[in-house]
């Protein structure tokens, strides 16, 4: 289970300070491998979490993502069988876990992708994963907003 303090910066400040991350990485690779290693800072996702209603559908991997509301926010668990899509989720956490679900509808997660240039760096089986990460995400915000 993840820390359960809500973030101190906006959406839009975790996101200024990831693309500030991504724009020191020179190369694709080494983003690439930044993403890698994001995932590999998840916690261990609990076993009750890891069931079929919590799979990502559309994802090239096996990826798990759990929804735990409290107190008019939104905490999200994942974990992947893939190192990438390990660290694509692990840094969609980074941006939505602990945000109010008005906060994560208002923010534009394509306009935020395409800033710390993602999808272009992904195959396209990849960047369909990464959307429907965000969309389960979103999905979760519009059913307890």
């Amino acid at each position: 289970m993840t820390d359960r303090t809500p973030p101190a910066d906006s959406l839009d400040q975790t996101l200024a300070d990831l693309a500030e991350d991504f724009d020191l990485l020179g190369d694709w690779e080494q983003r690439i491998e930044y993403v890698i290693e994001l995932g590999k800072g998840l916690a261990p996702l609990d076993a009750a979490d890891r069931v079929e209603a919590n799979k990502v559908p559309g994802c090239a991997a096996q990826v798990w993502l759990a929804v735990h509301p409290a107190e008019g926010r939104l905490w999200f668990d994942a974990d992947s069988d893939s190192a990438l899509s390990k660290g694509n989720i692990a840094l969609l956490l980074k941006l939505y876990s602990g945000r109010t679900p008005a906060e994560i509808l208002a923010f534009d997660a394509k306009a935020a992708l395409d800033r710390l240039g993602l999808p272009s760096a992904l195959t396209r089986q990849r960047a369909n994963g990464l959307n429907s990460m965000v969309g389960r995400i979103r999905e979760a915000a519009l059913a307890t907003a």
